[in-house]
């Protein structure tokens, strides 16, 4: 039997990929040196819980954890992010994916997404973001006067925690192959707000979206979800609070990937995303916010990229 191993391109965990072809068969093997229990065992389990589900995800093929190494089935190499780039009419595209998130959120599970899960990931603003593009040290009272308002402003989403949350879905994440999507990089999925998936997707700050099209695909997914009959500035609320929570995370994370682990490339997707941080923080619900922004971080010195 003939094998042959090539490595792929990776994501922004401690995980590295590599293709594994067998004769006219083809797996891919995934190695963790880092948090094998998240990236090998967690996300094992997760891709099974979505398969159960007949979501498309990959398949443990075999598992070698002591070796830091599962092999696992191929989804192959065209993401959505390769396919959705080149076509000039996206929205019917993005619907599908929609009509995915509602598969997904009909799982069911238990583990809750809590106050102090949306603080520890906004946490990474502040520790890595502010670490390099202020030249003064954060002080710990600016710190906490944001922190504050930023719990305030999570007590304000309205929905529950009681839906199955990817927590990374996004068109680099969705995969095709023989015209069907599949999902992967899932295991950080938790049970959470129904509209943190949707943020995640229509805020994505790996692709440029017009704003009319952002505004139709919610729109969609409030007039096809079971929370139709709420008023739609309820939706709103949430997907606006959980959209500046995520992008705030996703700041320290290109930050980190770049200072801590050399992955420079994702320094290139700050500047979007800082405009849909901004798009968002119209939202009445961060007027307080937006006043100590200017008081203590004007949008303008963060978003100077040569100081990072």
């Amino acid at each position: 039997m003939n094998y042959k191993l090539k490595k792929i391109s990776g994501d922004a965990s401690f995980r590295e990929f590599y293709r594994l072809k067998k004769n006219n068969k083809t797996s891919i093997i995934v190695s963790a040196k880092k948090e094998k229990y998240k990236n090998l065992i967690v996300y094992s389990v997760v891709n099974n819980i979505l398969n159960s589900n007949k979501i498309r995800a990959p398949k443990l093929i075999s598992n070698h954890y002591k070796n830091s190494i599962i092999e696992i089935s191929d989804l192959g190499d065209k993401s959505f992010h390769d396919f959705i780039i080149l076509k000039k009419n996206k929205i019917n595209y993005y619907k599908s994916l929609i009509k995915l998130i509602f598969k997904i959120q009909k799982i069911k599970l238990k583990k809750n997404y809590s106050l102090d899960n949306l603080h520890k990931e906004s946490d990474l603003f502040f520790d890595w973001y502010l670490k390099y593009s202020l030249k003064k040290k954060i002080t710990a009272k600016i710190k906490s006067l944001l922190r504050t308002e930023l719990n305030k402003v999570y007590k304000k989403l309205i929905f529950k925690n009681n839906i199955f949350v990817h927590r990374d879905f996004h068109v680099s994440n969705i995969m095709l192959g023989n015209n069907k999507l599949g999902v992967i990089d899932s295991q950080d999925a938790i049970i959470g707000n129904p509209l943190y998936d949707v943020a995640s997707l229509i805020d994505d700050v790996r692709i440029i979206l017009p704003q009319d099209l952002q505004n139709n695909l919610f729109k969609f997914y409030y007039k096809n979800s079971k929370y139709k009959k709420e008023k739609i500035e309820k939706l709103k609320n949430d997907f606006d609070i959980l959209s500046v929570q995520r992008n705030l995370k996703i700041l320290g994370i290109f930050v980190r990937l770049s200072k801590r682990d050399n992955k420079l490339n994702y320094l290139k997707y700050l500047p979007y995303t800082w405009l849909l941080i901004e798009r968002r923080m119209k939202n009445p619900v961060f007027n307080k916010l937006n006043v100590l922004f200017k008081k203590y971080l004007p949008l303008k010195k963060l978003k100077k990229l040569q100081r990072i």
